[in-house]
């Protein structure tokens, strides 16, 4: 079947090289403009973009969009692969080859003898054949640990981390302790005035926040997105209070901000 027959294929089991067929098309000359100029770095924002529309979906529950955010991120992976596939470097066969040997590689409980038996055992087993993988024995622990990832999310990885081999808190009241420390050095730094200093310490606060999260077994990303979810809720709520007040968020003093915001609480 040729690539002109495969994007009109309906046949099960065949989509993924009909999807793989249409994204060809699309960068081929003749085929779609915007397409064809793109490049890795330029369509980045879009893989970062999907990526979060699916995490959404699923925090929401949304099982009807679900499939639909699912596929929207899985052509940015097909995106890359045709592009890599024009310079001869890779194509979607050896990026898909690669995961399934990895996935085998790193199962060997599964695909081989090995005796990890409880989820903590396969973690542990994972993190050390990755290691041996990438060569990083000789390497820092937290070396290359939540490369990429946003700052909220690469903190809660490297206090994970860093507890497997026993650098923690003994009990929650140590991580409640290190909180109200760096409070308290926060504090004393908005009086010094000096800049530098008030924003490393409001960081340290922010890492020991994630902390007590990650000691709670609590995604920290999971509730700020719930926070905000919750303070746009209230505000629209506290905006439409001060509509029908006559006032509106324009003309609205802080004060009458502030009683619409706890009406709406």
């Amino acid at each position: 079947m040729n690539d002109a027959e495969m994007i009109d294929c309906q046949d099960k089991g065949r989509q993924i090289d009909r999807l793989r067929a249409i994204m060809h098309r699309l960068r081929a000359p003749g085929g779609c403009p915007w397409d064809a100029e793109q490049t890795h770095e330029s369509i980045v924002p879009n893989l970062i973009e999907e990526a979060y529309e699916t995490i959404d979906t699923i925090r929401r529950g949304d099982r009807e969009h679900l499939k639909e955010e699912l596929g929207d991120l899985l052509l940015q992976v097909v995106f890359h692969s045709e592009m890599a596939s024009e310079d001869g470097s890779y194509d979607l066969d050896d990026v898909a080859r690669g995961i399934s040997e990895k996935l085998v590689r790193r199962h060997p409980h599964v695909f081989a003898t090995s005796g990890a038996s409880t989820s903590d055992a396969v973690l542990q087993q994972w993190d050390e054949i990755k290691r041996a993988e990438k060569g990083d024995e000789e390497k820092p622990f937290l070396h290359g640990i939540g490369k990429g990832l946003p700052s909220l999310l690469k903190a809660s990885k490297l206090q994970k981390k860093a507890s497997k081999v026993g650098f923690d808190w003994p009990d929650e009241a140590g991580v409640m302790g290190k909180i109200r420390e760096e409070l308290d050095e926060l504090s004393a730094e908005m009086e010094s005035g000096d800049e530098a200093a008030f924003e490393e310490e409001l960081g340290d606060l922010m890492f020991s926040v994630v902390n007590l999260a990650r000691f709670r077994k609590i995604d920290p990303e999971v509730v700020l997105a719930a926070a905000n979810v919750k303070f746009e809720d209230r505000f629209a709520k506290m905006e439409a209070a001060l509509k029908v007040a006559g006032s509106g968020l324009e003309q609205a003093g802080l004060e009458e901000m502030e009683a619409a915001w706890q009406a709406a609480k």
